[in-house]
């Protein structure tokens, strides 16, 4: 689909019932008992300061505990997903240190995974489409 009609289809969907948004992606990935090494990944193994807590670093470290929670949201009747972006800024990332390009990564693969979930349920369940 096109992001025109992804647009349009949230709109008819949005005139023919109330939409779900998904629920609280910080409790979530609490309870993965993650440590600072799924924080981390390769990518940030020899950066100082602490990472974990940094939940939206998982999408660059951890993408699939991302997309498993967007099929999670899916699969218990979410109609829209967020990207795990809440605090991808600037200012945010800088009290772990992050510069920049990291911050603009973590946005465009934010973007990625929750495009990629909302799209492969809406091919399993094109009666329901989802939408990022």
């Amino acid at each position: 689909m096109t992001r025109a009609e992804r647009i349009a289809a949230l709109h008819a969907a949005a005139r023919e019932r109330i939409l779900v948004l998904d629920g609280s992606w910080g409790v979530m990935i609490q309870r993965r008992g993650l440590d600072e090494a799924d924080f981390r990944g390769e990518r940030l193994a020899p950066h100082n300061g602490q990472m974990k807590g940094n939940n939206d670093i998982l999408c660059l470290t951890r993408p699939d505990i991302v997309a498993d929670l967007h099929d999670q949201y899916f699969a218990a009747g979410a109609d829209i997903s967020e990207t795990n972006t809440f605090s991808a800024t600037v200012i945010a990332q800088d009290d772990y240190g992050l510069e920049e390009q990291v911050v603009w990564d973590i946005n465009l693969e934010g973007a990625r995974l929750a495009r990629a979930a909302a799209d492969r349920w809406t091919a399993k369940e094109p009666h329901k489409p989802r939408f990022a």
